[in-house]
């Protein structure tokens, strides 16, 4: 999934990292002959790179960003009483990610975006990622909740 880079920091041993608006970090190494990246070298070069999409296997994985912390939950929701706008096409906004936690029974979860069409259940969490389309159809009767992530502030 093409995310656009937001910034940029060093590891510990002063390679790059690019940091990404869905909140992962990843490598951009400049390694002739397997890597060209001569942009890395510099902050000016590197400055130049934000905003540009760079894409991150990551999201494409479902893996939410280390670190993450929740800081909102839905109420428990039924086969009946789910909100229409959960079983139609929604997304979370930039940075915002989302785990939907079955209590009982099974749940459809499809992001096609990502290629994904599966089932959670008390033993499969589904992981929401952010700004992808994706919605959820009960498989019967189902309770679930959706509990919402995002960084840590920083300030905090």
């Amino acid at each position: 999934m093409e995310r656009p880079i937001t910034g940029f920091d060093l590891d510990s041993e002063g390679d790059p990292i690019a940091l990404l608006n869905c909140g992962h970090a990843q490598h951009v190494r400049h390694n002739p002959p397997f890597i060209n990246r001569p942009w890395v070298i510099s902050e000016e070069g590197r400055n130049s790179m934000i905003g540009k999409m760079l894409n991150c296997v990551r999201c494409d994985k479902f893996e939410m960003p280390d670190g993450f912390i929740p800081y909102k939950r839905t109420p428990v929701f039924t086969e009946e009483s789910v909100p229409a706008a959960l079983t139609k096409d929604h997304s979370t906004k930039t940075g915002t990610w989302a785990k939907i936690t079955v209590l009982e029974g099974k749940l459809r979860y499809c992001v096609a975006a990502l290629g994904a069409d599966m089932e959670l259940s008390t033993d499969n969490v589904g992981v929401v990622v952010p700004e992808v389309p994706h919605h959820v159809e009960p498989l019967g009767a189902a309770r679930f909740f959706v509990e919402f992530y995002r960084a840590p502030d920083k300030d905090a």
